[in-house]
């Protein structure tokens, strides 16, 4: 069963005369007449009376509604996609990590609802992990995320670098390493870490790497909001290590103080790299056919690359 016969069927049922559906078909009387052969005989039964006047039977009298829902369905679908292609996308979904929805973003954001002010814009909050999994799932059109290859790396992806931050320790400012310049990795291990939630890659790449020191990691409390994170730190001994565009908001609050790490100690690590995080944009292929989706990409990638340190 093919569109062009479900059209010269309805066609003929509407004019009554299938030299008047060939017309309105735009082919010949022959073409129309082979195409509801051709349905009459996968159906089974014969779907018009021939005659001056073509009619329908009783089997084309069945079929007719369901043939107009066929098309309709259809055209609609056609032009949901013409739209698409044309740019008129209802909604642009967006995930991102706390820090780049927080500090980077925005600017993005202002310049894209200029662009697009029909295209309603969605941006979620979450841990990367999480947001690669959404975007898997096709619930939002790009993530932007620490990069974990094993998610990233799929055939279909297409993954921008944006930038590399440092890790850096957030303490007490009454707190005894706040009395380093550069904190040690043994000093790290003797008091207890608030951690980012599972699902979040700054767990994975902490615990990652005081494996790699050989050192024991007390986490103690994990969380997946900045703010949770500097009210408990404030309180005392806790501390934590977080990524530096994380730290933003830290910086001129003097109850709190920040550390860079020293550079790892481990044997089968370059001495010379301290501990950064990778952030990458994530989208599909077939997303950057759509050019609302397209330009935020463009839009991202600009603003990151002239306005991150």
């Amino acid at each position: 069963m093919r569109l062009e016969q479900l059209q010269a069927f309805l066609s003929v049922a509407q004019t009554g005369s299938f030299q008047q559906a060939a017309k309105k078909c735009g082919v010949t009387q022959s073409t129309v007449s082979r195409q509801i052969q051709g349905l009459e005989s996968e159906l089974g039964l014969p779907l018009l009376h021939r005659g001056a006047q073509s009619k329908l039977t009783l089997a084309g009298d069945q079929l007719l509604p369901h043939v107009r829902k066929i098309l309709t369905e259809w055209q609609d679908a056609t032009q949901e996609i013409n739209d698409l292609r044309a740019g008129k996308q209802p909604e642009l979904c967006v995930a991102a990590i706390h820090s780049v929805c927080a500090h980077y973003l925005p600017p993005v954001l202002q310049k894209f609802c200029q662009l697009y002010p029909e295209v309603q814009l969605r941006v979620t909050s979450l841990g990367s992990d999480r947001s690669l999994k959404v975007l898997q799932d096709g619930l939002v059109d790009l993530a932007i995320v620490m990069n974990n290859p094993l998610l990233t790396s799929r055939s279909e992806n297409v993954v921008d670098w944006l930038y590399n931050e440092p890790i850096q320790v957030l303490m007490s400012s009454e707190h005894p390493l706040a009395s380093h310049g550069v904190v040690p990795w043994p000093e790290l291990a003797k008091f207890p870490q608030v951690m980012f939630k599972d699902g979040y890659g700054m767990q994975r790449l902490v615990q990652d790497q005081f494996k790699s020191q050989g050192l024991d990691l007390k986490a103690v409390l994990e969380l997946n909001t900045l703010d949770a994170f500097r009210g408990v730190i404030r309180q005392g001994e806790m501390i934590s290590l977080l990524p530096r565009g994380a730290l933003v908001d830290s910086l001129n609050d003097p109850s709190l103080a920040i550390r860079d790490l020293a550079a790892p100690e481990a044997k089968d690590m370059d001495p010379q790299l301290n501990l950064t995080r990778e952030v990458v944009m994530v989208t599909t292929q077939d997303r950057l056919l759509i050019p609302p989706i397209a330009n935020f990409r463009r839009l991202v990638h600009d603003s990151f690359i002239s306005n991150i340190p």
